[in-house]
Order: structure tokens, then sequence, then C-alpha cells
């Protein structure tokens, strides 16, 4: 990341009494340029490629009907799209007005129904309605302060029987951490499964960025 786009998102990050407003005033002090936005690679996240590639997931239920997922903090929209060419039935949201009116101007034609929601206050036929949730990034922007909150909130969207694929930042309690993001750590990942999720898989490795980042990316289940 450029120092000026890190120092520009510092700024607004520590601005914002409640840590989330300061997305909102990104999106729209880009101005519809994708290369202010850190986390827009303008392609889908390289490891929710690589976990689909591997697991080939089915889009379908055993009765037929469509895997209805969830986009947390969907940005805009590289990864809802990429479900959608998946073939699953695809909702996704995020806390920025602008970034949602931006989805649905770079994907006019798009299945993917796009909605601006809050993680802490979300339309209340969301929760526990959900076969598939995937999460990435979402959560390690926040302050450390919300984490517990906010892992927990993640977890009221999967449907009994559902899956949660969650992808971060990885790090040792002891590492110092500059941030936003601050990484989490297997500390704060117990928060998902003292929701009433089943850790499934789990995946601690370094990612092909340059330099390689290292990465948590954990399947859980809720029975």
């Amino acid at each position: 990341m450029p120092d000026d786009l890190r120092s520009h998102i510092k700024h607004l990050a520590a601005a914002s009494k409640d840590g989330m407003s300061w997305f909102e005033d990104l999106y729209a002090s880009a101005n519809g340029d994708a290369s202010k936005i850190p986390w827009a690679d303008r392609r889908p996240n390289r490891n929710l490629i690589t976990w689909l590639e591997r697991e080939r997931p089915s889009p379908r239920r055993a009765d037929g009907t469509p895997i209805k997922t969830l986009v947390i903090g969907c940005g805009l929209g590289e990864d809802a799209e990429l479900l959608a060419r998946w073939q699953f039935d695809v909702t996704a949201f995020d806390l920025s007005p602008t970034a949602i009116d931006w989805c649905i101007k770079r994907y006019p034609t798009s299945r993917v129904k796009y909605q601006q929601a809050d993680l802490f206050a979300p339309p209340r036929d969301w929760l526990n309605a959900f076969d598939f949730v995937f999460e990435a990034y979402t959560v390690q922007p926040l302050p450390m302060s919300m984490r517990k909150q906010a892992l927990e909130a993640v977890t009221r969207f999967v449907a009994p029987g559902g899956r949660l694929l969650f992808i971060t930042r990885a790090r040792e309690p002891e590492d110092e951490t500059d941030g936003p993001p601050w990484p989490l750590t297997m500390d704060d990942l117990r928060a998902i499964s003292d929701a009433g999720l089943s850790m499934q898989s789990f995946e601690d490795y370094m990612d092909e960025e340059e330099p390689p980042v290292r990465r948590f990316r954990a399947v859980y289940a809720k029975v």
C-alpha cells in the first residue's frame, strides 16, 4: 500500500468515533477511483479462488435448490460476483452506501443482491438464514475493542447446517501490529467457536503476495 494511502486511512480511522464510519469516508473520498481502496484488487480474493478450486463446493442443496450465500463487507463486489459465477445464490452487503452504489454501477446485470447493511444491526430475516457465509478482511480493520463482538456478529448469519468460510491476516499475540488492519490471532478465533460454530478445517499459511502475508483460512459449521 502506498504510504500516502496508508496515512490517509490511518487518519480516517483515528477520526472515526465509532470505529466504523471511516469506511464510508474512504469510499466517498475515492471519487470512483478503485486504486484509492487498498483492499479493492479489482479481482476476486485469490485465497477464495484457491479454496473454491480445491474444494469444488456444490452451489445447490441436496434437494436441488440454490445455496443461499452471504458475502460480508463486500467492498466493490469482486468476491460476490465470483461466487455468483459459481452459481451460488448470493446476497452481499457493505456498511458503506457508496460501496454498494459502486457495485451496482459496476455490475448492472448482476444476479447478486447488493444491499447496504450494518454487521451489528442487520435485517432480522438474515439471522440464521444463510447456508454459506463468506467473510474476508472485514473484521481485521475494526478496532480490536470491537473484535469479539464482530466475530460473534458474523456467526449469526449462518443457518443450522450451514458453513462459514473465514479468511484473515494472521499474527502471534506478541507480534507488534500497526493497523488498520490489525491481524487476528488464534485466541481471537475462539470467539467463533464460543458462539456455537464448530471448526471443520484450519490453515495457517503464507500467501503468494509480494512480500508474502501470513493468513488464517478456516471453515466452520453450525449444527
